[in-house]
């Protein structure tokens, strides 16, 4: 009998600051977690990406110009 505890996996968005070239196309996309620096760069505010988002955290991510957003796969809490 196994008393282990499943690991929840959540989503979270992570940029490549070397890949990027600040099109901001991501921030158009998914303004609710990704919002431009002053130069143009993105910031992702570091939140989980909820069941709501899942769809436009991938295609920002797969909109990216340089490929440089990654939606991951981490382990949660329980």
């Amino acid at each position: 009998m196994s008393t282990r505890t499943p690991v929840r996996l959540r989503l979270r968005l992570r940029v490549d600051p070397v890949a990027c070239d600040g099109y901001g196309f991501c921030a158009e996309l998914l303004p609710e977690r990704i919002t431009l620096d002053e130069w143009g760069y993105p910031v992702i505010d570091g939140n989980p990406v909820g069941p709501e988002l899942v769809e436009l955290a991938t295609r920002a991510a797969a909109e990216c110009p340089r490929r440089a957003i990654h939606l991951e796969r981490v382990a949660g809490d329980r």
